[in-house]
């Protein structure tokens, strides 16, 4: 069966502190849900992406960089793995991370 990346977006200005008990309680149900038919392989969350570390390939080694690699406003925040039939089973699962994380998704298939 196809696996899927569910990414959740988050500005680089995000507050943690945001996340009420009504968002917890949407994002535990929708991982409860996810285990319960069988779908979720994997979930995590990220550190912000200004801890991240880039690397690149340069003549005679790969030199490290603090910070992301895309210089954007928005990034990665945490992720689901899932498990779908199809692309659309796996955009129905986007929709429902889409409400209970209250922020943009990204639906990729992994090869």
């Amino acid at each position: 069966m196809p696996r899927f990346l569910v990414a959740i977006h988050h500005p680089d200005t995000y507050d943690p502190s945001v996340e009420d008990e009504a968002m917890t309680r949407d994002i535990d149900v929708l991982n409860d849900e996810m285990v319960a038919v069988g779908i979720r392989l994997f979930v995590g969350g990220l550190h912000p992406a200004r801890y991240a570390k880039s690397l690149r390939s340069e003549a005679g080694g790969v030199s490290v960089a603090d910070g992301p690699y895309l210089i954007t406003d928005e990034h990665v925040g945490g992720f689901w793995v899932l498990e779908c039939a199809d692309m659309d089973e796996a955009l129905e699962w986007g929709r429902k991370a889409v409400i209970a994380c209250r922020a943009p998704v990204e639906v990729r298939q992994i090869h």
